[in-house]
């Protein structure tokens, strides 16, 4: 065969470095993948990077991509950190790392669609680079500042410049209004986060270890958030009453959840509520990494959770949240009928996005404990209910 007769094989599989099947040759015997589940089709890249709730949200856009796209190949690159989110998901063909390499390989491909989500100078100028023959999201002009890419894009782009839009007006989910910058029809689409068979084994084994019980509650208290906004968090104080007035009810399992950020907070809470409570509490590992903290948080029932990834995990494994909010935008979380946001509503100065509280962290002071008690407490009895019935 001359090189001027080669026919590369527009398949998902074939790389050019080696056979696609062992002492096979796809290009003298032709493509074992033929149809669409191993034809490239529309070629699209996502751009999301920063932020990993953020990361997860936009998850949602995918089961949509596929219905306006349904023969496709998607690469979604992100920050490394964010990686494992994309991990296992069968609507991502590839994942790529925000690093040198990895930018090279994106940068000489050609895409039929990009869709950039991240309205930062370095996405919207990596953006501006991709060979793409649509871009929907954010680019830059020529003078570094960002710009929609598109008019549906338009929206979302005055939430990052108008406050009173962000902070007031606005009553739409994040999910509806990315599906909205990317041209797509919003069916509220949940979240995509799926386990491996090693992390399904992973879990039985955990519960196991712990005596799992199911005619019990479990209820996952997801201590930390980012350190870029450590005033999300509810104090030390505020975990540690709230877990004491929860620990005595026989139904109830409860399970401190959390990162490596969240080691030093999560022990001091433990040793806070006393030993004659620790019994009733599961002391999860913070330092196993991000995929083994969604397989401790898979035992829960209800997940406790201020505005931060692990509220987007537990949204994703389609748990019951109670969630609350200060400083962030309660409106643009959508919990698909299963939990109940707390903001402090009379509050004028909430939502605000500071890192810094001119204040008193009033926001934080207004949590309602007893109203959270409340609920995993009836959240508890309709379980229990449910249990005996079957």
């Amino acid at each position: 065969m001359k090189y001027e007769d080669l026919k590369i094989p527009a398949c998902k599989n074939f790389s050019g470095y080696k056979p696609c099947y062992p002492f096979y040759n796809c290009l003298t015997e032709g493509c074992k993948e033929a149809g669409d589940s191993g034809n490239l089709g529309t070629k699209i890249l996502i751009i999301s990077l920063d932020a990993l709730g953020n990361v997860l949200l936009n998850t949602s856009i995918l089961p949509s991509l596929k219905k306006k796209y349904p023969v496709s190949t998607v690469h979604w690159i992100t920050q490394p950190s964010a990686v494992p989110i994309l991990s296992n998901n069968d609507y991502i063909d590839k994942v790529f790392s925000w690093n040198d390499e990895d930018r090279m390989i994106v940068r000489n491909m050609k895409y039929d669609v990009l869709l950039n989500s991240d309205k930062s100078v370095y996405a919207c100028s990596f953006a501006d680079e991709v060979s793409a023959s649509e871009k929907f999201g954010f680019l830059t002009n020529g003078s570094g500042k960002i710009i929609p890419a598109n008019s549906r894009a338009m929206y979302n782009y005055f939430m990052g410049i108008d406050d009173n839009l962000k902070f007031r007006e606005n009553k739409r989910s994040g999910s509806e209004i990315i599906h909205e910058t990317f041209g797509l029809d919003y069916s509220r689409s949940e979240y995509v986060f799926a386990f491996s068979e090693s992390e399904l084994d992973f879990i039985e084994k955990y519960k196991a270890q712990i005596s799992y019980d199911p005619s019990k509650v479990y209820a996952g208290f997801n201590t930390g958030c980012s350190n870029l906004f450590p005033n999300k968090k509810m104090t030390v104080e505020q975990h540690i009453e709230l877990i004491r007035r929860l620990a005595v009810h026989d139904n109830l399992k409860l399970v401190l959840l959390g990162g490596k950020e969240d080691t030093e907070r999560n022990l001091q809470i433990y040793e806070g509520i006393g030993k004659e409570l620790q019994g009733a509490v599961i002391y999860t590992p913070t330092n196993l990494g991000l995929r083994n903290g969604a397989c401790f948080m898979n035992i829960c029932d209800i997940v406790i959770t201020g505005d931060s990834f692990g509220m987007h995990l537990a949204i994703a494994l389609r748990k019951f949240v109670i969630a609350w909010f200060g400083l962030s935008c309660w409106n643009e979380i959508d919990l698909y009928e299963r939990g109940e946001k707390l903001y402090p509503e009379g509050l004028e100065c909430a939502p605000c996005w500071k890192k810094q509280c001119p204040y008193n962290l009033e926001c934080i002071e207004m949590i309602d404990l007893g109203k959270i008690t409340e609920l995993v407490r009836k959240y508890s009895l309709v379980k229990t209910i449910i249990t005996q019935k079957n």
